[in-house]
């Protein structure tokens, strides 16, 4: 979410909404906004419909703690950031999903473990060649 923050600028030119999604509660999201005050709308899924429509089911365990997870952490770490401790489910696939305002599917990626992520360039990348749009 550091990166899409950092792309805050790109992101308003380029008239993208993203919305975070999150399957704990909502008291947890609230934790959440309160701790990380996201500049986009939480919406809470405990039912985890939007999970399931978007294929995003369980991650296997290798993934989950494997070296891109555990490298990612360190870079969080590094600069001071500390992941919460998880209260919910940590196997639930996580994942980015680009829609535009159409209703097409641009991108949709399910993520293999918590640092597996489309980078932010291939997000802009998708919305300006949907639009056809000099970025």
């Amino acid at each position: 979410m550091l990166q899409l923050r950092h792309a805050q600028p790109t992101l308003d030119r380029l008239d993208v909404h993203p919305l975070v999604i999150t399957f704990e509660g909502q008291q947890p999201a609230r934790e959440y906004v309160a701790e990380t005050h996201p500049p986009w709308p939480v919406l809470v899924d405990t039912d985890r419909q939007l999970y399931r429509a978007y294929a995003m089911d369980r991650v296997r365990w290798r993934h989950l703690w494997g070296w891109a997870t555990m490298a990612a952490y360190w870079r969080e770490a590094r600069q001071g950031r500390f992941p919460r401790v998880p209260r919910a489910d940590t196997v639930q696939q996580g994942g980015n999903v680009l829609i535009d305002p159409n209703g097409i599917v641009r991108v949709h990626h399910v993520g293999r473990g918590p640092a597996d992520r489309p980078s932010v360039d291939r997000l802009i990348a998708a919305v300006v060649s949907a639009r056809d749009i000099p970025l």
